[in-house]
């Protein structure tokens, strides 16, 4: 298959299956996420923890453009006007629905992708659950109401898929904390 016809037939499926644009987003900014933050650790090239790029990969791509572009279907059925009031009420609905599942996933799902036992990510949801969303209740809001009031529905997902890399840097930051130091972190 030549090139311009495996680019044709990418647009094609991406038309026909919408999730595809964020799922592909996904698998691109949650593994650069990772980068950067091992970057900011001090990892180079040679030194890079790969298998954490291809965990973020595939947790960004697999499961987070899925369950978001879920939640952006539900909510634009549910609240189907493009204003200011209802930019501010999903992003309230989306903070107390949608994000606390999302961040209890990463924590569990991505510890199980690190081979940990389940009590060890259940301990790692207890410990960094809080902090997490702490800090997600001061930025995803004011983003959501943005995406939901100025961006169009076939944009969202991508639009927050570019916002969230420098959330993928502080969710790699905050996975990659040992337990006894997310009391000092943050």
């Amino acid at each position: 298959m030549t090139a311009p016809l495996l680019w044709q037939s990418l647009k094609a499926m991406v038309v026909r299956y919408p999730v595809m644009r964020g799922m592909i987003s996904y698998s691109l900014i949650w593994p650069t996420g990772s980068l950067i933050q091992q970057t900011v650790e001090g990892r180079s090239w040679g030194t890079y923890d790969w298998w954490r790029v291809f965990r973020f990969s595939m947790y960004g791509g697999l499961f987070v453009a899925p369950t978001l572009y879920g939640w952006v279907k539900i909510s634009s059925a549910m609240w189907p006007q493009t204003s200011l009031r209802t930019g501010v009420i999903k992003a309230a609905v989306e903070s107390i629905s949608y994000t606390p599942g999302a961040m209890t996933c990463f924590y569990f799902i991505m510890s199980l992708l690190e081979s940990k036992t389940v009590e060890e990510a259940v301990a790692e949801v207890g410990k960094k659950f809080l902090p997490t969303y702490k800090v997600a209740l001061s930025v995803w809001p004011l983003v959501a109401t943005i995406n939901f009031t100025l961006i169009p529905e076939r944009n969202r997902v991508p639009f927050i898929s570019a916002c969230s890399l420098c959330w993928t840097c502080f969710l790699a930051y905050m996975k990659h904390l040992e337990h006894h130091q997310v009391d000092t972190a943050i």
